[in-house]
């Protein structure tokens, strides 16, 4: 896949968000465990994986994971790439929205802060891209409904950090699970993650409300920067067709009642109190 970035004025100022934390204010113990990459990959430009998803059977696919392989070259190219997924190491948020960013352009970077603009706070860039990350990335490791579980709670408790966190670990979990029973995640075509992720802003961005014309032209041109190999025409029926359904009444990604979260959700989510805690009395 060939990226082109963006250098226009215009693009560095809308797509700030695509490099920002997920929380801006204050770093709990548990973000300081993500990796930091410096901002240039000119040292090392065969190392550079530019598309967060990528053809399992080609052959970057193969000399990535060969290269992560290697314990001492592979620990060089985490280090020096400023995008991460060397090997066989997911991508995390972070890195997807590095990814996303670079090849985004003008009207597509727009496009999420107009989409803002219609849906207050749970439309949040930040929010629709940790929705497409679930989709691009986690489909296949993640249930769908434990992705519209998070997303519903997400658009009450605004804790993007955590979710980022619960979902990270559900997705090593079932990676380490199909890796001890020798089994590789299903084959899932890019037009239909980029299905899932629709469902999944629906639910965090519109919760059960309709989606009106201007809407869908700004889903379109959101999915079709974060799913650049999928057909604008796909994208386009695939908003179209959540339109009709959510207009008959008939669509059925909504999630009528939210289930209680795992006791390791509940540790890390009281771990991330004290912490606030501790630094509130200092």
């Amino acid at each position: 896949m060939v990226v082109l970035k963006s250098t226009s004025p215009l693009s560095s100022l809308t797509s700030h968000f695509f490099t920002l934390s997920s929380s801006s204010k204050l770093i709990s113990p548990r973000s300081l465990r993500h990796h930091v990459h410096p901002t240039s990959t000119s040292r090392v430009p065969h190392f550079a994986i530019k598309a967060y998803m990528e053809n399992s059977n080609s052959f970057g696919s193969f000399a990535n994971r060969v290269i992560g392989a290697l314990p001492v070259v592979g620990l060089i190219a985490r280090i020096l790439s400023d995008e991460g997924g060397v090997g066989d190491d997911l991508v995390d948020f972070a890195e997807f929205r590095r990814r996303v960013g670079k090849k985004c352009s003008d009207a597509h970077s727009s496009a999420f802060y107009h989409f803002q603009d219609r849906r207050g706070r749970a439309g949040d860039p930040l929010y629709v891209l940790l929705c497409c990350w679930l989709a691009a990335i986690g489909a296949g490791l993640l249930k769908t409904e434990e992705i519209l579980e998070g997303v519903a709670r997400l658009r009450i408790s605004n804790d993007i950090e955590f979710e980022e966190q619960n979902f990270m670990a559900l997705m090593n979990d079932s990676k380490e699970r199909r890796a001890k029973l020798k089994t590789d995640p299903p084959a899932i075509p890019m037009e239909i993650r980029a299905g899932k992720a629709l469902d999944a802003i629906y639910v965090c961005c519109f919760g059960r409300d309709a989606i009106e014309e201007e809407d869908a032209r700004l889903l379109t041109a959101m999915l079709c920067a974060v799913f650049p190999s999928v057909q604008r025409e796909q994208i386009q029926l695939l908003v179209k067709d959540k339109t009709e359904k959510v207009a008959a009444g008939v669509d059925e990604t909504y999630v009528s009642e939210l289930k209680p979260l795992s006791k390791e959700a509940v540790e890390l989510q009281m771990k991330d109190l004290q912490f606030l805690q501790q630094n509130s009395e200092t």
